[in-house]
């Protein structure tokens, strides 16, 4: 009977092992598949911006001049500045995005030269980074378990997590985030197992990669130097012995050995620390919308979503019950995983899971709680958190497969698939959550070119739209000018508005005016009519001219609802 079941579980992890093959190559597929689909937002145009050599400065001087331009013609700002260099990258985000360290972004310029400036070149970059994190994150749980089927086990959830694929497809360096979290806590794991300062050198070059990556590869860094100094704290002091004292100070030179790596990749870092501080209010102007304070329901709500969509993102909305129906399963799922890592494993192991999830999360969390704040709901700001979570659950369920457990393979099963699912519709959706702002675009560019045909009107579609009340419509307007056809006209208007340039035969269409600009148009007695709430679009009656089906005037605080005044980071 022992022998039969030996050969029955060899026989099911033989399976096992050609389905995770075949799942692995899902996840790389998905993460190449309709990469010029998906609405080119807000932020990923200002990466293209900001790698090309340009700064929102002289974007900004040149467009709002109370003039026409094709709305095509803005994408000239994505390609390479002419004459510029990679000095013009770093200068462009030292003076306006200094939170943004330069690594990723002259990535991008290298690529942008070799390769062009398209959608689907320009995301390429960021799904091969992406692939990078599969083998690490096999080789972190092999580190951690000893077990090569927990971290295969692993490396699918990652291969195939839907919020992984989803940012592997994003132009902006979070997949190259979650390569360095990953190398680097392999690297530190190595280092404090064979206790040589050879092994202490990959270490702080992954630190130094990351924090020039993302500052908030630093989390990354804290949650690793509380997991060092809780595995070195003597937990007794009595009786002390003089071979436990030597093994204590054995332990207490590993944290010092880790205090040195950080400190060299700190000096490292130092340049762009240097630029932080002398760019601190600019810095500290670009991100205060993240401290907007909120409620703790909402807060609650986020970290759900946030966690679970490592393995299930069906973009429902933050307020649907089936949203939270759909994804308690998981969260029950990632509670007995931690309770099995601690029960389970060695304290190295348990210390180390437990120390990547919750120091990041709670440095986060934390001050949103106290003083007010939405830093932990945005769910990339959460990337140092995750590794932790697919670790923990791939162990259980290895742990749970060697048992034989059909009740787990069920649960594995659905897992994958759920994941699989979340990202073939995805994969064929024009927008997602991920998109911010610019969620609505392709919906603002279907309107346009839908409602812009009519029998009255001779000329193309014209939009017109000024700087905005929060500075956003710059990267929106370029990131809308993917989605409108090529006949579409912009009128983009300074501060002190020509409405003498609207165009009586061509259907007009205002996008996220400011204040100032609907006062403008009220002043003229230029009407401003609903067209499509959640995108701020709006059709523009001129007197005399063609009417309306809604026949809706609205004020200003209806164009602008409060809910939609963002500022992404």
């Amino acid at each position: 009977m022992k022998s039969q079941l030996t050969q029955s579980q060899t026989f099911s992890l033989t399976w096992l092992r050609y389905l995770i093959v075949v799942v692995l190559v899902l996840g790389v597929f998905f993460r190449f598949v309709n990469l010029d689909r998906k609405v080119y937002w807000h932020d990923e145009v200002y990466t293209s911006l900001r790698a090309a050599g340009f700064t929102r400065a002289e974007i900004d001087r040149e467009l709002f001049q109370n003039q026409m331009i094709a709305a095509r013609e803005l994408q000239k700002f994505q390609r390479l500045k002419p004459g510029s260099t990679p000095a013009d990258t770093i200068h462009s985000l030292a003076i306006e995005d200094p939170q943004h360290p330069p690594f990723y972004f002259l990535m991008a310029r290298f690529w942008m030269k070799a390769f062009g400036s398209s959608i689907t070149a320009s995301r390429t970059l960021p799904a091969l980074l992406s692939l990078l994190a599969l083998p690490l994150m096999y080789g972190l749980g092999l580190e951690l378990f000893a077990s090569p089927l927990a971290a295969l086990l692993a490396t699918v959830l990652l291969a195939v997590s839907p919020f992984d694929v989803l940012f592997a497809q994003t132009v902006r360096q979070y997949s190259l985030l979650t390569v360095m979290a990953i190398a680097s806590s392999l690297f530190l794991l190595r280092a404090l197992r064979w206790q040589n300062w050879q092994n202490w050198v990959p270490y702080s070059f992954t630190s130094v990669v990351g924090l020039y990556t993302h500052p908030f590869f630093g989390l990354t860094l804290i949650a690793q130097g509380a997991c060092v100094l809780l595995l070195n704290l003597p937990f007794s002091f009595s009786n002390l012995e003089t071979p436990r004292l030597e093994g204590w100070r054995q332990q207490f030179n590993s944290f010092l050995k880790y205090l040195l790596a950080v400190a060299g990749a700190l000096v490292l870092y130092s340049p762009w620390l240097i630029v932080l501080k002398t760019n601190f209010q600019r810095m500290s102007g670009t991100t205060n919308w993240a401290r907007d304070a909120t409620d703790f329901l909402y807060l609650m709500k986020s970290w759900t979503l946030s966690f679970t969509s490592l393995f299930l993102d069906l973009d429902l909305g933050i307020n649907s019950v089936w949203t939270y129906v759909l994804r308690l399963p998981i969260v029950v799922l990632g509670v007995v995983a931690l309770y099995t890592i601690c029960r389970q494993t060695s304290r190295t192991t348990w210390l180390f899971i437990l120390t990547s999830i919750f120091v990041p999360f709670l440095m986060l969390a934390l001050p949103d709680v106290l003083f007010g704040g939405k830093r932990s709901a945005v769910t990339r700001y959460l990337i140092s958190c995750y590794p932790g979570v697919q670790l923990a659950v791939a162990y259980v369920l290895a742990h749970k497969l060697l048992l034989g457990q059909w009740l787990w393979r069920g649960v594995t099963a659905l897992l994958v698939t759920g994941s699989i699912a979340s990202c073939t519709v995805s994969a064929f959706s024009d927008t997602w959550w991920s998109k911010g702002i610019s969620y609505f675009n392709a919906e603002v560019a279907s309107v346009i070119h839908r409602d812009g045909i009519s029998p009255v009107h001779t000329k193309p579609p014209l939009v017109l739209s000024d700087i905005g009340d929060d500075f956003t419509n710059t990267g929106d307007l370029i990131s809308l000018s993917y989605q409108l056809r090529d006949n579409v006209q912009l009128l983009l208007l300074s501060p002190s508005p020509n409405l003498e340039l609207l165009q009586s035969d061509s259907h007009l269409f205002a996008f996220r005016p400011s204040k100032r600009l609907y006062q403008a148009l009220e002043d003229k007695q230029i009407q401003l009519e609903q067209v499509f709430q959640p995108g701020r679009l709006w059709r523009l009656q001129l007197k005399g001219g063609e009417r309306s089906q809604t026949g809706q005037i609205l004020r200003y605080s209806d164009i602008v609802p409060n809910s939609l005044r963002l500022t992404p980071f």
